[in-house]
């Protein structure tokens, strides 16, 4: 087998330890001004390779930080953007069968198997909802929204409902509660309806089996808003219920008001 050599001016230059940073024209490679210049070898010349550069664990380490770092400011960036979302407008919803319609944000989307008759979500602040209760054709024959008493009277056992359905069985867990108002209203369709807030608070220990008092400490869970819109119709009493976080309510107050005013409750035919 003819053994090939490699011309030298084709071999790298190394340059002299004594200065590293210097380099003179010898130092680079120097190619012929033409390819017929170049020598002809019935084998391949082969060059040097370069080693794979190995990067460390730490160096990864860092890169990993870096990158996780990066997700979670995205994460929090993008959950307090949520909080602005621009108004969209609102969209009807009509139910024939169950005799009720209301209005609701166009971006919220339905979440079925919800336990209500109808529940929307805002996709953006989880905590904010819409439904509609209807009482049972076969347990109930209200005839009026009047049949609950006076607004206030309503209202407290709207509020009673709420703590019924929010009771939990874990340990150090505390709800606050208040009845913010309540009022009734003849709508355009000349039926009455009465409406009632309220707002629960709720607070939990962070370590509810600590032995000593000062190793639970309570922090508050979530603050919401509930408005809750009463109306009788085919013998049943409907309620449309809308949940939001106390912080978004003031931002979106005119527009949760409007859905509130929207509801009616509509005879149902045979």
């Amino acid at each position: 087998m003819m053994k090939t050599t490699t011309p030298e001016s084709l071999l790298p230059h190394t340059p002299s330890p004594a200065n590293p940073t210097s380099f003179s024209s010898a130092d680079f490679i120097a190619f012929p001004r033409s390819l017929s210049a170049l020598p002809t070898a019935p084998n391949s010349v082969s060059l040097p390779r370069t080693a794979p550069t190995k990067v460390s664990a730490a160096t990864r380490r860092k890169s990993l930080a870096l990158i996780l770092s990066s997700y979670i400011c995205s994460q929090d960036c993008f959950r307090d953007a949520a909080f602005a979302q621009p108004t969209v407008g609102l969209r009807e919803y009509i139910d024939s069968f169950d005799g009720y319609s209301f209005k609701y944000p166009r971006n919220w989307i339905q979440v079925r198997g919800a336990g209500a008759d109808i529940f929307f979500r805002d996709p953006f602040v989880l905590d904010e909802n819409i439904s509609v209760e209807i009482s049972s054709p076969s347990s109930s024959n209200y005839k009026s929204v009047t049949d609950l008493g006076t607004p206030e009277e309503a209202g407290k056992k709207v509020l009673k409902q709420y703590l019924t359905e929010f009771m939990s069985t874990r340990l150090g867990v505390r709800r606050e509660s208040s009845l913010l108002s309540t009022s009734s209203r003849i709508a355009d369709d000349g039926k009455l309806y009465y409406q009632v807030e309220v707002n629960i608070k709720s607070y939990a220990n962070n370590n509810e089996l600590a032995v000593m008092p000062q190793d639970r400490v309570v922090r508050k869970e979530w603050d919401r808003r509930y408005l809750s819109v009463l109306g009788v119709e085919n013998n049943q009493l409907y309620e449309l219920r809308l949940q939001t976080p106390e912080k978004v309510f003031a931002e979106e107050e005119n527009e949760l008001r409007q859905i509130m005013e929207s509801f009616r409750v509509n005879k149902v035919v045979a």
